[in-house]
């Protein structure tokens, strides 16, 4: 079969490669899918640059990229309830290939009319999913997210909208490819247009209050002084650090406001799904596949076409989320 593999730890831009690859062969536990979409996102460039802490490490001689997709199942081996013919979704290794064996405890069972591009990528909203309800910003009350245009910060308006949530969306510069105050957004901090100081800027927006919760995505200078707009025992959600720069805080900075930091571990990063994430799966699931629910697609390519897909992804962010389709 065909799959984007890489044989050395580097760059995605020069490690990986399309080759041809033995059919995974499955054992007692485990099912065969036959994949039908895949994700670009960043943690897939992580784990090709062997940055993940273990068990997250890629093996070689040849290690098959991608670590979210779907699939619809083939084959199944013993002790397995999942019947073939079902459409699945899965965090776990070796999805940008054209099959994938897979432990069945990992999969996530989908409407057989999912949508194909949406089920390739459930890590997005299931990670928007926790990190609004980990900020712990309650109605009416304010919410920074950095990276604006990205996949994950589009959903977590979205579902911050659902939820009466005001949000600010920061972004490097504004553009009009994509309505961000449609999908959820209160305001739209422009960093290439800044009149005043981003902490003034945020308390106008704000008439005062200040932010109860931030979620960043970039880190750098940013950061830090978004901290610093937070009320009262504020939340700081850490989920990404697209920027190479640092912030820098004073102990009193955080307190005296009583502020947390934390970091966001994806929640099936270590561990598969349990019997008692399915009713908060089944609400994700359906809300991501409602045709009301935005998600931007930036664009849909066969495996064939991996160096586009990775370089919009690293540099186009913007454009929206790189898929695979098989």
């Amino acid at each position: 079969m065909k799959a984007i593999v890489f044989d050395a730890i580097g760059s995605p831009r020069d490690v990986l490669y399309l080759g041809d690859v033995p059919m995974p062969r499955i054992g007692d536990g485990e099912v065969l899918v036959r994949m039908v979409s895949a994700s670009v996102n960043p943690g897939d460039f992580l784990f090709i640059q062997n940055l993940y802490p273990e068990p997250k490490k890629p093996h070689f001689p040849r290690q098959i990229a991608g670590n979210h997709g779907a699939g619809i199942i083939e084959a199944v081996g013993a002790n397995v309830a999942l019947k073939p013919g079902t459409l699945v979704a899965f965090s776990y290794y070796d999805s940008w290939a054209e099959y994938a064996a897979v432990s069945a405890e990992w999969l996530i069972p989908l409407p057989a009319d999912y949508p194909f591009e949406r089920a390739g990528q459930m890590v997005n909203p299931i990670t928007a999913w926790d990190l609004l309800a980990d900020s712990r910003v309650q109605p009416r009350q304010w919410l920074a997210v950095t990276a604006g245009y990205s996949s994950v910060s589009t959903m977590v308006m979205q579902f911050a909208q659902r939820r009466g949530i005001n949000v600010i969306a920061l972004v490097r510069r504004s553009h009009d490819r994509l309505d961000l105050k449609r999908l959820g957004a209160t305001a739209i901090l422009d960093l290439s247009d800044m009149k005043v100081g981003i902490r003034e800027a945020v308390m106008e927006m704000t008439d005062g209050a200040g932010l109860n919760g931030i979620i960043d995505n970039v880190g750098g200078p940013v950061s830090g002084e978004l901290i610093r707009t937070l009320a009262m025992g504020g939340q700081m959600i850490i989920n990404g650090g697209m920027s190479t720069e640092r912030f820098e805080l004073h102990n009193f900075e955080v307190l005296l406001s009583g502020v947390e930091i934390r970091a966001n571990i994806y929640r099936y990063f270590f561990s598969p799904p349990v019997e008692a994430d399915r009713s908060v799966l089944r609400e994700i699931i359906d809300i991501f596949g409602q045709p009301d629910f935005h998600v931007p697609v930036g664009g849909i390519h066969p495996l064939a076409g991996f160096e586009l897909a990775v370089t919009n992804s690293l540099d186009r962010a913007d454009l929206g989320k790189q898929i695979f389709r098989m």
